[in-house]
Order: structure tokens, then C-alpha cells, then sequence
């Protein structure tokens, strides 16, 4: 016999949608509860069964081959029906289940139900935590409470999935529209920079763009990161020195050795601008007449966690003959701003040129750094 459609069938049917559960794989939490219920209540059949339009479809199953059966196969959409528990203990003495084929038909049919609903917090039945037995049966009052209470504790669990779903749905969005906004401010400094006349403009203009870039980067690095506000400085830093590669002239190199070590964002964003605008004044300054040279950064955690981060490079140092007015400004911005981030940091900075090249260290306050945890992604699964 095939159970009444609900009253409020399509207002059900939404909110099970709403948990994106349907046809997802298996998930041992759920798994969990069909096994420990099974054992509970002595049956060789449990199940989590959410009950579609057309169908009911096990989120868990133990002792039942089919993943879904046909709604006219459904006895728990009858059980959905119930203000409680349905208990049958003898599926050939009830006319909801008599001529069900689960009941009737193999080698060894279901004799006995109960299904406990799962009440969403709008109060929809979206399916049943369910038993089978393959003879009539009753179950306890300790039984039966066992699996009213597993029933709630899989409801929670069906909850938090959704809402951890709806947080990356959200989190894909925002990251959706920053990374939008970002890529549209890069392209337009590209542009005025472009069409700038003046050295120094686009100097400056490049100097932003730098700073766009690295905080596109940390906002990759944020997004995939499992501890929210930490940042893995190897994994961060080196996709801001690849974009730097992207501006170097023929001929000169930048190798990088970082340790796995993790600070929060705002140290990370201080790390990148001190790498980024050391480049930058070396790829101006240190290589002229279109000679090769190598620009090296290296960061490293000391025995007191205090991070050490050394940029150099082999160019002509201090050789280079004075810089005009308008190169000299630009670079002086520059220093400021690695001045400024060196005590952001609270760390002390030394910069130092010879006939070799230039050589800055920065070595930040004992207690600094952190391993680098694992990366992990968001998922809602």
C-alpha cells in the first residue's frame, strides 16, 4: 500500500532539499549510528532513509543491499505520517505493509518496522532512523527510546552538515567577489601605468600593483587555510615571489628558501611587502645595462622561534653611481615602507650594501613563529 502524500508536501520536500544530503556519498558519522542501532536493538537491517518525491534514498544502510527503492516500496513514508515512533510488528498483519514486496517477496522478508523520525527544526519530517527484522517482533521501552534518541542525534548531524554546506557556499561567493574587485583594481593600475609619462608614476603605480598582487595572494592563502587568521609563510611567500619573477628583466633570477613556518595574516602581508619592494629596488638598481644576476630570499625559524629573513642580491651594490632626483624619491618610499613593516613586526631590520650586491636581515622577536600545520580545505562533506 502506498502512503498518503503529506499535506505539506512541497514545503517538506524544500527543506530536504535545503541539506543538499541526496545522493551524496557515504560519510562514516552516519554510518556510525546504522551500526551501533543494529546492535542496540538486535535487527540485521538499519537505516537512515530520507524519503523524496519519488523515492527514499538511505543516507546509511547496514544489512540492505539496495542504496533506494521506489516511494511505493516506502514504509517509511508511512512512518512520516506519525506524531512518533511506527512500530509494526508484523508486516503481513498490516495493511500499509501486506503487499509490499520488501515484506513479501526473497528469501528472507522483513517481518518487522519501527522508524523513528527525523524532524528538521521547522518541524518537516524528512525520513526516518529505521529497523528491520525478518520475523514479528516488538521492540523494549529501552529500545524504542535508544532510537528515538539516535534519531535526534542524526538530525543534528544532518544540521551541521548543512549549515558547514552553507558556509562554503558563502565563503565561495565572497571569494567569488574579492577576487573580482582585486583582479579589477590590478588591471586598472596596470593601465594608468601604461599610459603614465612620467618614471616616477609608473614606479609608484607598479609599487601598488605590488601591493594588490600580494594581497590577492593572502587572501588565497586565507581562503584555503584551515585555521582561519594562519598563514603558511612558505606556501604564501612563494606565490608572491612568482609574480615578481613576472616583472624581472632578461637575465635575472630570484631563488627562494623558505621554511614551513606560519604567523597570522597581517605579519604575512608585512613579510611580502618587505620581499616585494627589496626586489623591486633591486630589479631597478642592482643590474643595469642589462647585466644577470641572482636575487635570493631565505627565511628561517631560530631555536627561540624568532624568524630570520635574509634578501639579497649580486648586483653592483653600492658601485651604483647616484640616482636622480626622481629614482632617488622612489626608492626612499621604499626603504619607509620596509622600515615601517621591519616594526610592525617588532623586529629589527639591517640593510647593508658592498661592491657584491645588497643584503638585507630582519630578524623578528623570540616567539614569533609557528610550524606549518597542514593545509586543509573547507568542505562540507
Amino acid at each position: 500500500m502506498r502512503a498518503p502524500t503529506p499535506e505539506n508536501q512541497a514545503d517538506r520536500l524544500e527543506e530536504l532539499e535545503s541539506y543538499g544530503i541526496l545522493d551524496s556519498g557515504p560519510e562514516e558519522s552516519f554510518d556510525e549510528v546504522v551500526a551501533l542501532v543494529r546492535q542496540l536493538c538486535d535487527v540485521p537491517v538499519a537505516l537512515i532513509s530520507l524519503v523524496d518525491k519519488d523515492r527514499q534514498w538511505f543516507k546509511a544502510r547496514v544489512g540492505f543491499a539496495p542504496p533506494q527503492t521506489p516511494i511505493e516500496m516506502s514504509i517509511c513514508a508511512h512512518a512520516i505520517l506519525e506524531d512518533d515512533v511506527l512500530e509494526i510488528p508484523d508486516t503481513w498483519e498490516d495493511p500499509r505493509t501486506v503487499d509490499n514486496p520488501i515484506c513479501r517477496d526473497g528469501d528472507e522478508p522483513m517481518r518487522f518496522y519501527a522508524g523513528a523520525q527525523l524532524v528538521s527544526g521547522s518541524g518537516f519530517v524528512l525520513g526516518t532512523l529505521c529497523i528491520l527484522d525478518t520475523k514479528p517482533r516488538r521492540l523494549t521501552d529501552v529500545q524504542k527510546q535508544a532510537l528515538k534518541t539516535l534519531a535526534r542525534q542524526v538530525m543534528r548531524q544532518l544540521d551541521l552538515r548543512r549549515a558547514l554546506r552553507n558556509e562554503a557556499i558563502l565563503r565561495n561567493e565572497i571569494d567569488h567577489r574579492v577576487k573580482n574587485s582585486l583582479q579589477t583594481v590590478a588591471s586598472f593600475i596596470r593601465l594608468y601605468g601604461a599610459r603614465a609619462r612620467s618614471e616616477e608614476t609608473r614606479d609608484a603605480l607598479a609599487a601598488i600593483g605590488r601591493r594588490v598582487n600580494a594581497i590577492s595572494q593572502l587572501h588565497n592563502e586565507l581562503y584555503r587555510t584551515s585555521e582561519f587568521d594562519m598563514i603558511r609563510l612558505d606556501t604564501y611567500l612563494n606565490r608572491v615571489t612568482d609574480l615578481l619573477r613576472g616583472s624581472f628583466t632578461r637575465g635575472v633570477t630570484m631563488r627562494t628558501h623558505v621554511a614551513p613556518v606560519r604567523v597570522d595574516s597581517r605579519k604575512a602581508a608585512t613579510f611580502a611587502m618587505i620581499v616585494s619592494e627589496f626586489a623591486a629596488n633591486a630589479i631597478k638598481h642592482a643590474f643595469p645595462d642589462g647585466r644577470e644576476g641572482v636575487i635570493t630570499v631565505s627565511l628561517y625559524r631560530d631555536e627561540e622561534d624568532a624568524i630570520h629573513l635574509v634578501c639579497s642580491d649580486n648586483g653592483i651594490g653600492n658601485q651604483a653611481q647616484s640616482l636622480t632626483a626622481a629614482d632617488d624619491e622612489v626608492t626612499s618610499i621604499g626603504m619607509r615602507l620596509m622600515e615601517s613593516a621591519a616594526e610592525q613586526l617588532g623586529g629589527h631590520m639591517d640593510l647593508q650594501g658592498t661592491p657584491d650586491g645588497y643584503r638585507l636581515e630582519l630578524v623578528t622577536p623570540p616567539g614569533s613563529a609557528e610550524a606549518g600545520p597542514r593545509e586543509v580545505l573547507f568542505s562540507a562533506e
